[in-house]
């Protein structure tokens, strides 16, 4: 009897502890989710780069230099030496002032220019992301040519802004997200060499319309962090804004532009820093030429720029951090019996010489660089930063 007792009290003991286990082991599941590994913290800030180089040119001596022996064109030296610069930018941005109409409507250079498409290739392949389309050679192959040269930028893989396809398209904002950050760009010319725009396509190129640059801003700037504007505009040739330009300025960043890149006068103009109720704001008037066959030195001489912008999540305000550029220059070369065209930084360029590392340049080319390279100091001055 005292046996059946033990027993019965031993498969008792047994039965509860297994319960207790199995409560332990209930409880253990249960705790382990609020132990597990916190869901990633979102980065209180977030910084980008943009960068943006001037106009880009397409004399005949340039598209000749590109001619292979089986009738095809490379331009691979054109930023070869600038790649690096461009690429620094998490977008990067140029103008191209040529119609790429294709053969059939023969290649010229100035005053109307036709270029082959490799160009196209050959911004992609330096780092530009994208390419405006709007100047004043918009129309040099008429609408079709304009039409033409926006499909083959593209299949290239690049941005186009400024002229458009369709109604929907002219309609419809660039919008680039960087790691968070909304980058929206607006891109206009003050007009098209006295080529009509067709009566039938009055959407195709954004034309320099004060009242009309403010309301795409207003339009555009609550779905951004950082609004840049673009504007071909200016006279050709002279190193300062005009008054008109000026008061442009101020209006368009005072409605919500952040930065203002220009283009067209073929020679670097001034920039400065502007505040608005507190806040830096940034305008170049003019970027000079990028690469050319201009001859004079200043119309050689161009930048790649440099944009920083810093976004705080916790505040939702994004802030210009730096705006600054590497001075630049555009080279015509003797190779291999023929000229060749290449973009040149113009600081390491002279180390190079001095150092016997440049193998296109020498001592004798110093006093030109040297020149070209106070001419855009002298206009620029020193950069922004404010970290």
């Amino acid at each position: 009897m005292y046996r059946r007792i033990i027993v019965t009290l031993f498969i008792i003991f047994v039965g509860t502890l297994a319960s207790f286990q199995a409560y332990s082991w209930a409880i253990s599941l249960d705790i382990q989710p609020s132990q597990g590994v916190s869901p990633a913290k979102v980065p209180e800030t977030e910084t980008i780069t943009l960068t943006a180089a001037g106009d880009c040119l397409m004399h005949m001596p340039q598209v000749n230099s590109g001619l292979q022996a089986d009738g095809s064109y490379r331009f691979d030296t054109f930023f070869a030496d600038v790649a690096d610069l461009i690429r620094e930018g998490d977008y990067s941005s140029t103008s191209l002032e040529t119609a790429l109409a294709g053969p059939e409507s023969s290649y010229t250079g100035y005053p109307m220019f036709n270029s082959p498409d490799e160009i196209a290739n050959t911004f992609k392949q330096a780092g530009f992301d994208m390419v405006i389309t709007a100047n004043n050679h918009s129309l040099d192959r008429s609408y079709s040519g304009g039409i033409r040269t926006l499909k083959v930028l593209r299949t290239a893989g690049l941005d186009t802004l400024g002229t458009y396809l369709n109604p929907g398209e002219a309609s419809t904002f660039l919008i680039k997200e960087i790691r968070g950050v909304k980058v929206g760009y607006l891109a206009y010319t003050y007009g098209t060499n006295g080529i009509p725009i067709p009566s039938e396509h009055p959407e195709y190129v954004n034309i320099l319309d004060k009242e009309k640059v403010l309301s795409d801003i207003e339009k555009l700037r609550p779905q951004v962090d950082a609004l840049i504007l673009v504007l071909h505009w200016g006279v050709e040739y002279q190193p300062r804004p005009t008054q008109d330009q000026v008061s442009m300025a101020r209006a368009f960043l005072a409605a919500g532009a952040d930065a203002i890149l220009g283009s067209h006068p073929h020679v670097i103009q001034t920039m400065e820093i502007i505040n608005v109720k507190g806040k830096n704001k940034f305008v170049i008037y003019g970027m000079g030429n990028f690469i050319s066959n201009q001859q004079e030195l200043e119309r050689k001489c161009g930048i790649v720029l440099k944009l920083r912008f810093k976004k705080d999540f916790d505040t939702d305000e994004t802030r210009l951090i730096e705006a600054s550029y590497t001075p630049t220059f555009s080279h015509p070369y003797q190779a291999n019996g023929r000229i060749h065209y290449r973009v040149i930084p113009l600081s390491k360029t002279i180390e190079k010489i001095k150092q016997g590392q440049e193998p296109f340049m020498d001592n004798s080319d110093l006093p030109l660089l040297e020149a070209a390279l106070r001419s855009t100091l002298t206009q620029l001055g020193p950069g922004y930063q404010d970290q």
